[in-house]
């Protein structure tokens, strides 16, 4: 984002998931919940956007937050850190925006501990209970995962549910961004691709928002 975010480089390196996820995701909402902060990417670009936002993250790994916290005192910003799992966390909190760059993909677990292979589906379903009455989910997935996702939206009585390809190399979309809204009728709208190498996002910082504007 053109050094607008600045990373400490550790267990884990976030991906251009992370950037796309916060210029879809970015709304004046003033509660955020980051589901697998992880070491920070996501929350830290969404701040980029928008310093104002109360962000909370929560992680299941000790030592992604402990990288989260780093990261966040190196760009000077304050997020929320929870050690808890999304699956199992006794909450009542809810908030306006509900992120996530959930771990869509099949491997080994990696030695920070976090989330692997995991069940997208009540992944989904867990996120969409942290969120607020006609609040927002906003997610990334591989795109042959994001059935899983549509299911639990549907499942979860979400509605406005906004669907936008990004390309690679290949003719197929490789990943999927995904915004729904909790307690709304709406339907599904489906936009046009765009390429994951867009470098209004990446390196410009812009929001899908001012480039669909600028279109």
């Amino acid at each position: 984002m053109g050094g607008l975010v600045r990373m400490h480089r550790g267990i884990y390196n976030p991906t251009a998931d992370a950037v796309w996820l916060a210029a879809f995701a970015d709304r004046k909402t003033k509660t955020v919940l980051d589901v697998g902060i992880g070491t920070g990417g996501v929350s830290l670009c969404i701040l980029a956007h928008n310093p104002n936002i109360n962000i909370t993250g929560i992680d299941v790994s000790d030592e992604m937050l402990a990288e989260c916290a780093k990261n966040a005192e190196l760009n000077a910003r304050n997020i929320e850190l929870v050690r808890a799992d999304i699956l199992t966390w006794r909450t009542g909190r809810t908030f306006d925006l509900v992120v996530s760059n959930p771990p869509y993909f099949n491997g080994t677990p990696a030695k920070h501990n976090a989330h692997h292979n995991a069940d997208l589906y009540k992944w989904t379903r867990a996120c969409m209970k942290r969120v607020k009455p006609r609040g927002y989910f906003h997610t990334i997935v591989d795109a042959v995962a994001m059935d899983k996702v549509i299911a639990a939206l549907h499942d979860g009585k979400a509605g406005d549910i906004q669907i936008i390809p990004l390309f690679g190399a290949k003719n197929t979309a490789e990943r999927v961004l995904i915004g729904a809204r909790l307690g709304v009728g709406t339907g599904l709208r489906l936009f046009s691709g765009m390429s994951m190498n867009d470098e209004r996002v990446l390196r410009d910082g812009l929001t899908i928002d001012a480039i669909f504007t600028m279109v």
